[in-house]
């Protein structure tokens, strides 16, 4: 799970701080205010694996095209450098021999001959040498006896997280495989649902294909779930194992969105085509998935993807409320509470929904999820510089003490304004008579 991030000189950020993220964090505010970016620096790093690059900035085919270096770094100061953190524990502990420990001040050098840890940071500086990105530190840090260390091992010259199969000279093999190779993990387990998802369709074709995901825009929503059934892929729900398309049938009666919903083959047995059939009401008839109000096509891959993702991964989930009513919008929140708290999954969110966050406020008072399980963020961009608070909700009331004046909308203010004008019409027409 990644325990915090921090950027340094990233896009709108010059400095965020350390942002600790929770089981579930919401990440709320203005737009253009640095929330999507938030996100980006992850997603930036999840697709630099297995390229040739220090960093990939992206492509139209990435998870995220930021263009270069010089597009990327705050102010477009071509000389700053750009910070990239965060902090991550791993299920399970482990242990790394003959490490060399560097204090971070540098005063000391340990050469530990057994180190076991179970969290590390990695904290890295890039800069530009030769037009051409350069990682100017050695990234990993651990912690012993509540001091910090840096991880003397690896080369950085080609790779930034560093390489699990070339290890630089005199360096222990096992050192620089395990912390890259930890690194390697966690992206991996990183999933991305952004904000603009493909249309629906009337027939879809399935080759048997095994997808990982969804998809970043929900193309491969159909085929996770065929998948799912061919696999018999269950998902943990109150100490059992269910089907996975039982519980996405359950949450979209549970919203009101659909009383059922199946996938059928359009004719013979050995046709790959299949029909995604939407039942409203009990009495109603089955239409394809495509005659349905927008709003279902757009939100069943979040579904899906909240039980189709390996247990224990990590959900990058861009407005997933996007094209709900306000009452779905609010359930959200129970759906990702369930999943949090069933699953184990670790859930990022980017999103403009007061509903979605006045459910979670209710929840938390109700302790349906914990308050250390929760983190919410606002999100300002001032003079084209980003800043960034977490809100404090009482765990009592659910109120939110630091709350962003006006973020919602002057509610009270419009039916203020309304009530004054219903008095003044009245006023005119007593005068009248």
């Amino acid at each position: 799970m990644i325990t915090h991030i921090r950027l340094k000189n990233f896009k709108s950020w010059k400095d965020s701080g350390e942002v600790k993220l929770a089981p579930l964090t919401g990440f709320f505010g203005t737009n253009s205010s640095g929330k999507s970016s938030l996100l980006q620096m992850l997603l930036l790093l999840k697709q630099t694996i297995g390229t040739e690059e220090i960093l990939f900035f992206g492509d139209e085919n990435s998870l995220v095209n930021l263009g270069n270096f010089l597009q990327v770094i705050h102010g477009h100061n071509i000389e700053a450098k750009l910070g990239l953190e965060f902090g991550c524990k791993i299920d399970k502990p482990l242990t790394v021999e003959n490490c060399n420990l560097i204090d971070v001040d540098g005063s000391r050098d340990i050469r530990s001959t057994s180190f076991t840890f179970d969290r590390f940071t990695f904290n890295a500086f890039i800069s530009l040498h030769k037009l051409k990105p350069f990682v100017e530190n050695r990234p990993y840090r651990v912690r012993r006896d509540s001091k910090e260390y840096i991880v003397n091992v690896g080369d950085f010259s080609k790779k930034i997280y560093g390489e699990p199969n070339q290890f630089g000279v005199g360096v222990p093999d096992i050192s620089i495989n395990s912390f890259a190779t930890q690194f390697i993990l966690e992206f991996s387990n990183i999933y991305y649902l952004g904000p603009n998802r493909v249309h629906p369709q009337r027939f879809y074709h399935w080759e048997g294909t095994h997808p990982k995901s969804v998809g970043q825009s929900g193309e491969d929503t159909i085929d996770s779930i065929l998948n799912a059934r061919v696999d018999q892929r269950t998902t943990s729900y109150q100490e059992k194992n269910v089907p996975i398309e039982e519980r996405i049938s359950a949450w979209l009666q549970e919203m009101d969105l659909a009383y059922s919903f199946s996938l059928k083959r359009t004719s013979l047995d050995k046709d790959r085509n299949f029909e995604a059939l939407v039942q409203k009401s009990p009495d109603s008839a089955k239409v394809t998935l495509a005659d349905m109000g927008y709003g279902l096509s757009q939100f069943l891959p979040v579904l899906v993807l909240c039980f189709y993702a390996p247990q224990g991964s990590t959900l990058i989930l861009e407005q997933p409320g996007i094209h709900l009513h306000p009452m779905v919008q609010a359930q959200l929140a129970d759906l990702l509470i369930e999943v949090v708290n069933e699953r184990k999954l670790q859930i990022l969110i980017e999103s403009h929904s007061e509903h979605l966050l006045t459910r979670l406020q209710r929840r938390l008072v109700e302790k349906q999820i914990a308050q250390d399980d929760l983190a919410l963020y606002f999100c300002r961009n001032n003079d084209g510089a980003s800043t960034i608070d977490r809100l404090d909700i009482d765990v009592e009331s659910g109120d939110i003490k630091n709350w962003p004046e006006n973020f919602f909308g002057d509610v009270m203010g419009d039916m203020i304004a309304m009530t004054d004008k219903q008095v003044e019409m009245i006023a005119e027409k007593e005068s009248e008579g």
